[in-house]
C-alpha cells in the first residue's frame, strides 16, 4: 500500500490537519469496535451534559431540549440496529456526535461545550462499571445461597479436612461449604468499596485543565447518580486506578471461585468419588464413552488466567504515564471489559453447579472418615484432659499410629489392652471419643466446625442472606 494514500477525512479535527489518516493507522487508531459498548452511557452522560448546560445558560433550554431528543433518537436507532457507526466515526463519542448534527444540524455541534473526549470517555467508563458491579454483586449473592442451600443440606454429613493434601481431622460438610460463603462476602465487601471509588465524576474536567465556560459539574454528578466529583482536573481524567482496583478485586473472585473449583474436580474424581456430576454441568469424551468431565471447574479455573493477565496488563499500562491524559488508555477498556464479563459468566456458572450440577455422596464421604488417622489429634486431646503434657500426649500417639501403620490397621482397632501399653490413663471412654462425628462435634471453639457452631453460622447467613443485609 503506497504511503501517500489515506484513509478518512480530517474533518473531525481542526484545520491545523489536511489529510485524513493512512488506511492503516486509521484501524490502529480506532476504538468504535469495543468502546461502542459504552453507548448507552455516552448517551446518558451527553443528556445530563446538554441539560445542564441549558439549565446554566451556556445554551438556551430549547437547544438543550433539542439535543435530549436528538440522543434519545439515538438510542431508538440503535435499539432498533440501525444506528452502526463505522471506522470513520473512531470511536463511540465521534460516532453519537456526528450522528447528532445530522440529526439536528448545528445545534448538534453544542453538545460538546465545556467538555473533552477525555472527561466524557472516564464519565462513561464509570457508568458502565458502575452498573456491572451492582450486577455483579447479584450474582454473588445467588452463588451465596447457592453454597448456603447445600450446606443447609448436609448438617450432619462429614467430609476429611485437608491440610497439604494430606488427610488431617474430620469436618462437618456445611462448615467447609460457610468458608466460601465467607471468601465471597469479603469479595462484595471489597467490591462495594470499590464501587465507592468508580462513583466519582471527572465529567467537566475538560481535556486536563477544567473549562471557563460556566458550567456546574456538581450538577451533572447528582444527574447522573455519582457522589461527588473529582477535586483536581488532571486527577480525573488520568485516574485509572477504578479499573485497577476492579480488576484486582475480581482476580479475587477468581481466586475462590477457582479453589472450590480445584476441589470439584477432585472430588468428582474416582479416586475420590465424593461427589457425583449431573448432567446439566458435565460433558462426556469423544472417545471414552464411560467419563463425565467436569468442564465447569476445569473452565472456571482455567479462565482465571485472563484475569490475572488483564490486571497484570492493566497496571503496566498505567505505571509510566505522565499526567495527563495519553492515548495508552484505550487499552483499558478491553482488559475492562473482558474482566467484567468473564468473572460475571464464571460465577453464574459455579451458582448453576451448585444448585444443580452435583451431588454430595453422602455415604462415601461417611466411609471416607472412618478409614484413616485423622482422628489422632483426639487421642492426644483427650490424654491432655487425663493430665498428660500436650507434648507427652503427641509423641505417644505418634508411636501408636506408626504402629498402626506397620500392622495395617486403624486406631480404632486397637483394643483397650492395646492402647493401655501406650499410657495407663487411657480408659474404655477413648473408643467413643475417636468417632468421627464424635470428633466433630467436640471442636466447640467459636469458628469451629462442631455441629452446634455450623448451626449457628448456617442461622446466621440464612438470616442475612434472605434479610439483603450482606
Amino acid at each position: 500500500m503506497a504511503g501517500g494514500v489515506t484513509g478518512g477525512s480530517a474533518e473531525g479535527w481542526s484545520k491545523r490537519f489536511e489529510e485524513g489518516l493512512h488506511p492503516v493507522i486509521e484501524r490502529f487508531n480506532a476504538s468504535i469496535s469495543f468502546d461502542i459498548t459504552l453507548l448507552q452511557e455516552d448517551l446518558d452522560g451527553s443528556i445530563a451534559h446538554a441539560r445542564m448546560l441549558g439549565e446554566c445558560g451556556v445554551i438556551s433550554l430549547e437547544e438543550a431540549a433539542q439535543l435530549e431528543g436528538g440522543l434519545e433518537k439515538i438510542r431508538s436507532e440503535a435499539a432498533a440496529g440501525e444506528f452502526q457507526p463505522g471506522l470513520v466515526d473512531e470511536d463511540v463519542h465521534f460516532a453519537v456526535e456526528r450522528r447528532l448534527i445530522a440529526l439536528l444540524g448545528p445545534v448538534g455541534k453544542k453538545l460538546h461545550t465545556g467538555r473533552s473526549r477525555n472527561d466524557q470517555v472516564g464519565t462513561d467508563l464509570r457508568l458502565w462499571l458502575r452498573r456491572r458491579l451492582d450486577d455483579l454483586d447479584c450474582e454473588l449473592e445467588r452463588f451465596q445461597h447457592a453454597l448456603l442451600t447445600q450446606a443447609e443440606s448436609h448438617r450432619q454429613t462429614l467430609i476429611p479436612g485437608y491440610t497439604h493434601l494430606q488427610r488431617a481431622q474430620p469436618l462437618c460438610l456445611a462448615h467447609h461449604l460457610l468458608a466460601y460463603i465467607e471468601m465471597i462476602q469479603r469479595d462484595r465487601d471489597r467490591l462495594k468499596d470499590v464501587r465507592g471509588r468508580v462513583n466519582i465524576s471527572p465529567l467537566g474536567a475538560a481535556a486536563l485543565a477544567g473549562t471557563s465556560v460556566p458550567i456546574d459539574r456538581k450538577n451533572t454528578a447528582a444527574a447522573l447518580g455519582f457522589e461527588c466529583i473529582y477535586a483536581n482536573s488532571l486527577d480525573a481524567v488520568s485516574d485509572r486506578d477504578f479499573a485497577v482496583e476492579y480488576t484486582a478485586a475480581a482476580s479475587l473472585v477468581m481466586v475462590h471461585l477457582s479453589r472450590l473449583a480445584e476441589e470439584v474436580i477432585f472430588w468428582a474424581s474416582e479416586e475420590f468419588a465424593f461427589v457425583r456430576l449431573s448432567d446439566r454441568c458435565a460433558t462426556g469424551s469423544s472417545l471414552m464413552p464411560q467419563k463425565k468431565n467436569p468442564d465447569v471447574p476445569e473452565l472456571v479455573r482455567g479462565k482465571c488466567g485472563r484475569v490475572f493477565g488483564h490486571l497484570q496488563g492493566l497496571l503496566t499500562m498505567i505505571k509510566g504515564l505522565p499526567l495527563a491524559y495519553n492515548k495508552d488508555f484505550q487499552e483499558d477498556k478491553e482488559a475492562l471489559f473482558d474482566t467484567v464479563c468473564t468473572t460475571k459468566d464464571c460465577v453464574e456458572a459455579m451458582s448453576i453447579l451448585m444448585e444443580q450440577g452435583l451431588e454430595f455422596c453422602s455415604e462415601r464421604l461417611a466411609a471416607a472418615v472412618e478409614s484413616d488417622f485423622s482422628n489422632a489429634t483426639d487421642v492426644a486431646d483427650y490424654l491432655v484432659a487425663k493430665g498428660v503434657p500436650f507434648r507427652e500426649a503427641y509423641q505417644l500417639v505418634g508411636a501408636v499410629v506408626k504402629r498402626c501403620l506397620d500392622e495395617g490397621i486403624l486406631l480404632c482397632d486397637l483394643s483397650l489392652e492395646q492402647w493401655q501399653e501406650f499410657h495407663s490413663a487411657i480408659a474404655e471412654d477413648l473408643h467413643e471419643a475417636l468417632a468421627p462425628k464424635r470428633v466433630v462435634a467436640v471442636r466447640i471453639s467459636e469458628g469451629g466446625t462442631g455441629f452446634d457452631r455450623v448451626e449457628e453460622q448456617l442461622r446466621h447467613w440464612r438470616s442475612r442472606l434472605d434479610s439483603g443485609l450482606s
